[in-house]
Order: structure tokens, then sequence, then C-alpha cells
């Protein structure tokens, strides 16, 4: 689940992205919640809510926000009281601490790789990546499907060139981490970073690109 909130360029309402959009929808308004829902499976895909800022505390936010258990818990009333029986779940972040434990040759492609990425709790990802420092080993910061870059592209489950991807391995100037070289590569994290599985860290990430760690970290 992906949230998104900004008062000045979009009003008072709240986005909560489920899934990608499909191409056949239907769009659904019950006073201030509109439900988004992918007609050919009746999965829900979104809702934009209106005029919960300021119960939410969210007012002064810009971007993806993550809700608490409380706040979802507000929002899940409102959507009930819509008509709507979907009921929504806080989550953490999806962009995570990985790390590759395998790696092979793309068929298809000469700079591309098919790497098997751990990413918590014994959970491993076939991640195709085009870095070309990929290696097996690595600690990495994994987009999981799901994840809301900086830049507000969204990543989900696909393929490259017919091999399936479940998400991607960023680099730091996706990551948009100051310092970072203007050039393709997966940011190497040092070992000391943080734990697989664990959400990735913007604040503790602002000294990854010292003269100190620069070598380490990428």
């Amino acid at each position: 689940m992906i949230t998104t909130y900004n008062l000045k360029a979009c009003g008072d309402i709240l986005m909560i992205i489920l899934a990608p959009n499909a191409d056949n929808q239907q769009i659904k308004t019950n006073g201030q919640v509109t439900r988004i829902q992918n007609t050919d499976t009746n999965e829900t895909t979104g809702f934009n809510i209106a005029g919960l800022g300021q119960q939410l505390h969210i007012g002064a936010q810009n971007g993806q926000i993550f809700l608490n258990h409380d706040q979802i818990e507000l929002v899940n009333q409102v959507i009930l009281g819509a008509g709507f029986s979907d009921t929504l779940i806080a989550t953490a972040s999806k962009l995570v601490i990985g790390r590759v434990k395998s790696l092979s040759q793309h068929p298809d492609s000469d700079h591309l790789s098919v790497t098997s990425t751990e990413v918590g709790d014994g959970k491993m990802l076939q991640i195709v990546s085009g870095s070309p420092n990929m290696q097996s080993g690595i600690k990495v910061v994994v987009a999981q499907p799901g994840t809301m870059m900086p830049s507000g592209a969204l990543i989900w489950d696909g393929a490259l060139r017919g091999v399936n991807s479940s998400g991607m391995i960023v680099s730091g100037r996706e990551l948009h981490l100051i310092g970072a070289p203007d050039k393709p590569g997966a940011l190497v994290l040092p070992e000391n970073f943080g734990e697989i599985g664990e959400p990735f860290d913007f604040d503790k990430a602002k000294s990854l690109y010292t003269d100190e760690l620069v070598d380490t970290a990428y």
C-alpha cells in the first residue's frame, strides 16, 4: 500500500495506491471516498479520500507518507462509512536492505543479470538488474513491488526481456542521495549499515558518500 498527500498540489486528498492501474477500471464515489476498481478482477486498486488531512494530522506533509495503526483505523472507518467493504492494514516501507545471494546472466542480454536477492525473513526475490557492479554477496537497497521512489515512480512486478523481475535493486542516484555519482550502479551498503529486511534509513544514509565511506558504499 502506497499513501501520498500533497495539500498544495492536490488539495486535501489522501491518495491510496494498492495495485497498478488496470486497463479496465471502474471509479465510484460515495461522499468523500472514491474507489478505483479493476473491473476484470474486481480488485480494488486504490482510494482517493477527501477532507482527512486535519484529522490525520498530515496537512504539513508532502509526498509519500506512512500511516500508523490509529490513522489507518480512522481511514477504514471512513471507507466503511462510505459503503465500501475494503479494510486497509498499516504497512512499513517496502524500500528495504537486501542481500544478493546469487546471480546469473540474463538469457537474452549481455548487460543484464538475474539475481536472487534476500529481503528479510527468508524471503527471496528474483530481480533483473543492469547494474555494472552487481555481484553475489553484496548488501544493497531493494525497492520491492509496491514501493514509491523519491522521484515518485512506482515499482511493481514486471519483466525485462522476458524474465520476471520482482522489484528493483537501486542506486544512490535513484535514491536522491547527496553526493551519489551520476552513473549507473547499485548502491552497495557497508556491512554495518543495517539488517536484511530493515526499511532503508535515509537519515543514516546521509553519511554514505563521505570520504570515509564512498569506496565501500558504491
